[in-house]
């Protein structure tokens, strides 16, 4: 039971530029979860913005521990966006509603365990459905 502890990332001396850099890479994963999180509220703009984030500094992350939550965040905006797709095109026929139900469960499902990875410096596997 007594598991040593070995933190992720590896820590970085406190002052030296890659420690600042890793330090803004991961507050801006936190903010782009934020607005992830907030799709709910803001009918979906917040996910544009964040998409288009995620895609403008995903070479600043190429390398990182980031860079998988980037990944991670990607991969759950298009599989939402089908996913919403096919739901609204099936609407007409009831089944579209639960599938955007699940679609909305399975979102925030990810963003709160991408969140959660984060937060805790947990390495997150991106190619995963769950």
């Amino acid at each position: 039971m007594n598991q040593s502890y070995e933190p992720y990332p590896p820590p970085v001396y406190q002052n030296s530029p890659e420690s600042e850099r890793l330090r803004s890479l991961r507050t801006l994963t936190h903010v782009l979860y934020a607005l992830y999180a907030a799709y709910w509220l803001t009918g979906g703009l917040t996910v544009l913005i964040a998409v288009i984030i995620n895609y403008l500094k995903r070479d600043d992350v190429a390398g990182t521990p980031y860079e998988a939550h980037f990944r991670w965040q990607i991969r759950t905006f298009w599989f939402a966006l089908l996913g919403h797709v096919i739901g609204i095109a099936l609407i007409w026929v009831f089944i579209g509603f639960p599938i955007l139900f699940v679609v909305g469960i399975w979102t925030l499902y990810r963003v709160i365990k991408g969140w959660l990875f984060l937060y805790e410096n947990k390495p997150l596997q991106p190619g995963a459905w769950v």
